[in-house]
């Protein structure tokens, strides 16, 4: 028979260091059937989808809500989630429930809740017919992992890559274990452990040290071991003040939990072993702009991971900016989140001139307008399909983006995108949709941290992550920390 599978998602990544608040408008919402429409876009859910079809379930979806990286989350939006979720299990269509699948992303933070999905897990088991039936999904590489998700989810699994070009395949997983414990009616218990240890996101990229070890030997501990179904790596989200913020290891066992828990302290001695391997010092924006004469026949990255706008910063900063114009950089390319400039520019022609104050509206740290006289060369609604089905982005949004209304300005020799949607810089098609092409410019400035690599670093002949003020600082040592627990590295000796 069909198994009869409830479906929803709930995702942000939540930077608590950010003012204001993300309220429900600023999330994308699908209900019921709309959620449907997301197979084939290369999101997480698209990934359960994918296998929902595969395994002929009978789906009985109920909301999908996702929104940009950005501040602490309003409670309007968890109680709006939960409405929607408890009305559609309380149903008469819920009765006979076999499994539940999770689209989340692990660092969600509102107003009243430190640990959103821990919370929400809790609720889910708590419904009546609920608490025994199979559940699984999909976590963010960055989730802050903790015992209440532990707890209440037998199944969830984390991304296996950073950048996150798995995000469909890890969803797909996820959703094969699901339908696996369905069948079979194993009962697995997920086991957790955690270092003393939080990393800024510049170190948590699998491709690079420590991460790509600890991957490795997670994928070693599965392959060695039947009962240990999945061993998740977590980086973490270094940018949500909670209790469990940091580095974090789970395994889901079908064998024994002490048997899977000394593998974790494993993983976890093995990270903090290498604790340091995970702060990397930027380089001084002035010195990077030195080394720019130094390279020639393709784009030299600035790296801006200060206001990176896949870890929640506003988009808005213009420090590289500034820089470049003050030493004559031309051939250069930058983004910059500020709607208001795109309203003015809306009723220009193209070809003329004016003096605007670029950016810098957010009031963020190290935000500060810079006024230059520029020139409107295009304009545009501001979507474009990515290039690479695969890239971070999916993970976001899937295949289609939409920046909002976008003008294209010249200055001093520098090419000025700006966009009234900040949108993190994974994908090259960003630039493309506008007229320009990446691979022919001098300079990009890149709002990132990580996740820009698959996307930039093929065309890069050097990258520079630069050193500076802004909400997403990689010292971790400079931000305002009350709730993450200590001691942890490297905010303590």
């Amino acid at each position: 028979m069909r198994k009869r599978v409830l479906i929803a998602g709930l995702f942000h990544e939540t930077n608590t260091f950010v003012g204001g608040i993300t309220r429900l408008d600023a999330f994308t919402v699908r209900r019921n059937a709309e959620m449907l429409s997301a197979e084939g876009d290369a999101s997480p859910l698209a990934g359960a989808l994918t296998v929902a079809r595969e395994c002929q379930w009978e789906l009985l979806p109920v909301i999908d809500m996702r929104a940009m990286p950005s501040a602490t989350v309003a409670d309007e939006v968890v109680a709006h989630f939960w409405s929607a979720f408890r009305e559609v299990a309380a149903g008469e269509t819920s009765p006979g429930v076999d499994g539940i699948f999770l689209v989340l992303h692990g660092a969600m933070v509102s107003e009243s809740l430190l640990d959103v999905e821990g919370e929400i897990l809790r609720r889910i088991r708590e419904l009546p017919g609920l608490a025994e039936v199979p559940l699984c999904g999909v976590l963010d590489l960055h989730a802050n992992f903790s015992p209440e998700m532990a707890r209440a989810g037998a199944g969830l699994m984390a991304y296996r890559e950073n950048p996150h070009t798995d995000a469909a395949l890890a969803a797909g997983d996820a959703a094969r274990l699901l339908d696996r414990l369905m069948h079979s009616e194993e009962k697995p218990v997920t086991v957790w452990n955690r270092p003393p240890l939080v990393w800024p996101p510049t170190g948590t990229g699998t491709a690079d040290e420590p991460m790509r070890t600890l991957e490795v030997r997670a994928r070693e501990i599965e392959s060695s071991n039947p009962d240990i179904l999945a061993v998740s790596v977590y980086g973490g989200f270094s940018f949500a003040d909670t209790p469990d913020t940091g580095v974090a290891f789970s395994a889901i066992t079908l064998g024994s939990p002490t048997t899977a828990r000394g593998y974790l302290r494993e993983l976890s001695d093995l990270a903090f072993s290498r604790r340091e391997e995970g702060i990397r010092a930027g380089t001084p924006l002035g010195d990077a702009i030195t080394k720019l004469t130094g390279h020639q026949n393709g784009p030299v990255l600035l790296v801006e991971p200060a206001d990176n706008i896949g870890a929640g910063a506003p988009g808005d900063l213009t420090n590289v900016l500034r820089a470049l114009v003050e030493n004559q950089v031309s051939n250069a390319g930058v983004i910059l989140n500020d709607p208001e400039t795109v309203s003015v520019l809306h009723s220009m022609s193209i070809g003329d001139r004016m003096t605007a104050a670029l950016g810098g509206r957010s009031k963020a740290v190290g935000s500060e307008p810079l006024p230059l006289e520029v020139e409107l060369i295009s304009r545009s609604d501001g979507r474009f399909s990515l290039e690479d089905p695969q890239s971070h982005l999916a993970s976001l949004f899937g295949r289609e983006i939409d920046m909002g209304p976008c003008a294209v300005v010249k200055s001093a020799g520098i090419w000025i995108l700006l966009t009234s949607h900040k949108t993190p810089p994974f994908d090259l098609g960003q630039w493309r949709s506008q007229g320009i092409n990446p691979e022919s410019l001098s300079v990009i400035c890149v709002k990132a941290a990580v996740a820009h690599r698959r996307a930039y670093d093929p065309i890069a002949v050097a990258s520079y992550s630069v050193d500076s003020p802004g909400p997403c600082s990689e010292n971790l040592r400079h931000l305002p920390y009350q709730c993450i627990r200590r001691p942890i590295y490297p905010l303590d000796a």
